[in-house]
């Protein structure tokens, strides 16, 4: 079984079986996050229900600490890396069925569908399958706080409503007895429940038990009463009524006369499919107490599924609406046929049964005339395809118990402005929904057989229920074809052509047309012209520079294309398209733009782009200065970036856009741009890592460079490849490039670049443990860097001097070049160096003993990681502290440095550093002797390892493993890993560790 539970104890069981849950708060975590699975809970929201109003100053450091240890307890019972962090806070991705509660929040809204569909018997065995994931008290061993205590309440109401349900069909299949018995039970705990005292008295009344039933009637209302001090609700009091004139409706039968109002929702939509989420949402509007309701708004893109979704659940809930349910299309995507406020009110009135000659003649009129006829009534009226709020606002009830559902393209935001709104935004159908709806169209069988291209084919689609509904429906015309050729049609050149059925007008490209058309010039152009983006996100800056538009003109239309859903928020001023309207939206710009007119686009995106690299740049780094871009078109408004946090935040939300960018650049003949591009990313991706990207981005601006035929560009370019190379391990690849840049800087006569090199060059011969070479590469680049006056490369390469001279035991030789890099770093004010610096002096100084000395140096360099960004050292700094307190046998501060670089690792993706941490986190673990928790760590550590090689910390991992079996007892596993480690160490030229572990090879 695997699960995560919250309906009594905190437990997360995993395919390896329970995981190893420690203390109070982080149970509290693990049940927060899994009770919102899939979602991001921010962190101040998880401080807030773990802590409460008043929690302490190192709540939020406590809380990483928390995250990270859960991390590894879910890693070790088989659940894998399911927490993930992502800004501005923490997310559980887990199917919602893994947890309990929202299992049983949709066992209970799945019951509540079939009890309001008349199926009793279904329902009965629901609620009781519901009812059976209740363990205990919700959240037993992990009190909350704040909102947290609320969820549990709403878990309590919910289950209650559930207990509700499940005796309310109990009594619809006639087992009165067992209700008479088992309620008062119930009633003992929750007295003043006016449900419960109804099932309670129905039960009674109907088992032939009159005059009990008027004296538990009797006795509810003294305990509502006593212990509300009011009168029992009007519910109650017309049961009561009821009960003493022995009404026949009590019988159970149907009232007479129900369903005699209008009936005219349109058939449901074939082969609905998911939307389990909206429909509950739906279904809460309804459950929420209040005196009138709300206006109910679906908005999303064209094709999205609107219509389909309110269809459906205005046939599932009509049965609470008994004096009739209308529907109109008020066809508002389109301004020249859209049906006018008073045409509108004319239908309504008409279904409300009022003849042709009382129509009064003026809208407000009419609409008086409206509200009155719905006054206590309850009535469901949808109106599809709205469009401007004057189009909806006359249709609104008043007062009473009716329901306007809306279903629209634009955003409901007008409209909140005149009255209670609930929206509901509709996005596409979750891959899982797709592949089930063609499934479900197409039959099981034939989706079986073709696995793999039925998921293609709704990849395709993009999750568009149009796009899907019209894929299955050409499918199905031709039953022997392959679902594999239409995916292979999809994937060609006009996938929004093949997205087209015989006989039926209304295609992909017709629909999305209709929601483009009516939008202003400016609207579409920036439309189209976004579409050619090779990015995934963008914002409005960059849709006013490819407009040639003022930033605040740019930002207007942004936001109409966001109201009429064809384009999606992600963020602040950052955007998305759908995959098929991107692809509707390059469509447009090949029919409605000149091709002299899309070329200069392309340019215009390539000059923001390295204008925004250029600004970031001077901001992270001013002294990398050796490009000044030269843009063929101005860009007068740049995103503002005040310091060095708003720079790494505005690449970071650029980051998935750079290397398409860069890709684009070079394939459109903008080689220049390209490597310049790539060269001034290189202090952001030196700050925040993402190493694996750098590869490929400093692949194309080689590569860029190369074909311009400048030498200097050329060798920068190949510099800056070797060393994303070597940031991910792939060390003999990095030795080759830095070979290819020596060979280029010295053709371009560049003493710096030659500098330079040589200092990657010895950095990489070092990570291979070719320390001699390391040395004497280091010495060669201080001496170049020297000769060409490059205070700022000689003072780097005396850093990595020291760092290569403490590695090979020197460390007392090493203080001088690394106190001479740190006082050269401090007068050039570059304090990420500064701060790498300290990091290595932290390093020399716990070599030498000094652990007092070496805790305050890493403790300076901490604090200048955090403040400048400088996330890879950030690790690195914490690996480092947390040996010095491995050192000093303090094994709880050790692995508390040890689990904040591993949470940073995996938030940034960085496996290396993931490795080593869960490997120094099994080393702390035997410290502090608990082999349990050793073994998981030092274990995930060989998986991961496996996935990023590094002969030496493989080799590091296997000998402490080894030392883990020989203190279980088991020697013969023991003698594995430390062979393992052994062999390892000698491929890495690591002779002296070999020998410790496996004593020195005699030759014979």
């Amino acid at each position: 079984m695997v699960e995560l539970g919250v309906l009594g104890r905190v437990r997360a069981i995993g395919p390896a079986g329970p995981a190893v849950l420690r203390g109070a708060r982080q149970r509290a975590v693990l049940g927060l996050l899994a009770l919102h699975a899939g979602q991001v809970l921010p962190v101040g929201r998880l401080v807030d229900a773990v802590w409460g109003e008043d929690p302490p100053r190192t709540a939020v450091r406590t809380l990483h600490s928390h995250v990270a240890r859960l991390r590894q307890a879910l890693d070790a019972c088989g659940l894998g890396p399911v927490l993930r962090t992502s800004n501005p806070g923490y997310a559980l991705d887990v199917p919602p069925e893994l947890v309990d509660a929202l299992r049983f929040e949709q066992q209970v809204r799945a019951a509540a569908r079939a009890a309001e569909l008349g199926a009793a018997t279904e329902a009965l065995a629901g609620f009781r399958a519901a009812a059976e994931l209740w363990r205990g008290e919700p959240f037993a061993d992990a009190p909350l706080s704040g909102w947290g205590v609320r969820e549990v309440e709403r878990l309590h109401e919910l289950r209650l409503s559930a207990l509700e349900g499940r005796w309310d069909a109990e009594l619809r299949l006639g087992n009165h007895a067992g209700a008479a018995e088992q309620l008062p039970r119930l009633l003992a705990e929750h007295p003043a429940r006016e449900g419960l005292v109804e099932l309670h008295v129905l039960a009674l009344y109907r088992g032939g038990r009159h005059t009990e039933a008027l004296a538990a009637l009797h006795r509810a209302r003294g305990r509502i009463a006593e212990e509300l001090g009011a009168e029992p609700g009007p519910r109650l009091l017309a049961l009561h009524s009821a009960v003493v004139r022995r009404d026949p409706a009590l019988s159970g039968a149907p009232a007479a006369g129900a369903g005699a109002g209008p009936a005219q929702l349109p058939a449901r939509a074939g082969y609905f499919t998911g939307r389990d989420d909206e429909l509950a949402e739906l279904d809460r509007v309804l459950d929420e107490p209040s005196d009138d309701q709300p206006v109910v708004v679906v908005s999303g893109a064209a094709g999205v599924g609107k219509t389909a979704l309110a269809v459906e659940w205005a046939h599932r809930v009509a049965h609470r609406f008994p004096d009739g349910q209308v529907f109109l299309d008020l066809r508002g995507h389109d301004a020249r046929r859209a049906a006018t406020a008073a045409d509108a009110l004319a239908h309504l009135l008409r279904s409300l049964g009022l003849p042709e000659d009382r129509l009064p003649g003026g809208t407000a009129e009419r609409a008086a005339l409206y509200r009155s006829l719905l006054r206590d009534k309850r009535c469901l009226v949808v109106a599809d395809d709205a469009g401007p709020v004057e189009q909806v606002l006359p249709l609104v009830p008043g007062a009473g118990g009716s329901l306007l559902l809306v279903t629209g393209r634009r955003s409901p935001a007008a409209l909140a402005a005149y009255c209670a709104v609930r929206p509901l935004a509709l996005d596409v159908l979750a891959h899982r929904s797709s592949v089930a709806l063609l499934a479900r169209v197409l039959g099981a069988r034939r989706v079986e057989r073709e696995r793999g291209p039925t998921a293609r084919l709704a990849r395709l689609c993009g999750g568009m229920p149009l796009a899907l509904r019209i894929a299955a429906a050409r499918l199905t015309g031709e039953p022997a074809a392959p679902i594999a050729g239409l995916a292979a049609e999809l994937a060609g050149a006009d996938r929004l052509g093949a997205l087209a059925a015989d006989g039926d007008t209304r295609t992909v490209r017709t629909v999305l047309t209709s929601a483009y058309l009516p939008l202003e010039l400016s609207q579409t152009r920036m439309f189209r012209l976004l579409g050619l983006a090779p990015g995934t996100t963008f914002t409005a800056s960059l849709g006013a520079a490819l407009c040639d538009v003022p930033l605040e003109v740019g930002r207007a239309a942004a936001r109409e294309l966001r109201a009429a859903h064809l384009i999606t928020a992600v963020g602040p001023d950052r955007y998305r398209f759908h995959d098929l309207i991107r692809e509707f939206a390059r469509q447009r710009a090949r029919e409605d733009e000149t091709e002299a007119a899309t070329t200069e686009v392309g340019h215009r995106l390539v000059d923001w782009y390295l204008l925004v690299a250029d600004r970031a740049n001077r901001v992270l780094d001013p002294r990398r200065d050796l490009v000044t871009p030269t843009p063929r078109h101005p860009v007068p408004d740049l995103p503002p970036l005040a310091d060095q946090q708003g720079a790494l935040a505005l690449l970071e939300a650029e980051r998935p856009n750079l290397v398409p960018v860069a890709r684009f650049a070079r394939e459109t003949g903008r080689l220049a741009a390209a490597w310049q591009f790539t060269y001034l990313l290189t202090s952001f991706y030196d700050a925040t890592g993402h190493w694996r990207e750098r590869v490929e981005l400093c692949r194309q601006g080689a590569a860029a460079a190369g074909e311009l035929g400048d030498p200097l560009a050329e060798a920068e370019m190949l510099r800056a490849l070797g060393v994303a190379h070597y940031m991910t391990r792939r060390l003999h690849e990095a030795l080759d490039t830095h070979v290819l840049a020596l060979q280029a800087a010295r053709a371009a006569g560049d003493l710096d670049g030659e500098g330079h090199v040589y200092n990657n060059l010895a950095n990489t011969y070092a990570e291979l443990r070719r320390f001699d070479e390391a040395v004497a590469a280091h010495r060669l680049a201080v001496a170049r860097c020297r000769s060409a006056g490059n205070h700022l490369g000689l003072a780097l390469s005396q850093r990595n001097l020291g760092n290569t001279l403490v590695r090979t035991g020197r460390a007392a030789e090493a203080l001088e070049p690394l106190l001479d890099a740190l006082a050269r770093f401090r007068r050039l004010d570059a304090p990420r160096l500064e701060a790498a610096t300290l990091d290595t002096l932290g390093e020399a100084r716990m070599a030498l003993g000094d652990h007092r000395q070496a805790l305050a140096t890493l403790a300076e360099a901490l604090e200048l990681t955090r403040r400048t960004g400088y996330v890879w050292m950030e690790m690195e700094t914490l690996l480092h502290t947390g040996a010095v307190h491995l050192l000093r046998q303090d094994f709880a501060a050790a692995a508390d440095r040890f689990e904040l670089a591993l949470a940073i690792s995996r938030e940034h993706r960085h496996p290396h550093v993931e490795a080593v941490a869960l490997d120094r986190l099994g080393q702390a673990c035997l410290g502090r002797g608990d082999l349990d928790a050793a073994r998981a760590h030092l274990e995930r550590a060989l998986a991961v390892r496996r996935t990023v090689p590094d002969g030496y910390e493989h080799a590091t991992v296997h000998r402490h493993l080894a030392e883990l079996e020989e203190r279980s007892g088991d020697g013969a596993a023991a003698a594995s890993h430390r062979a393992r480690a052994g062999e390892l160490y000698r491929q890495e030229n690591a002779t002296a560790e070999a020998e410790a572990v496996t004593g020195p090879v005699v030759s014979s």
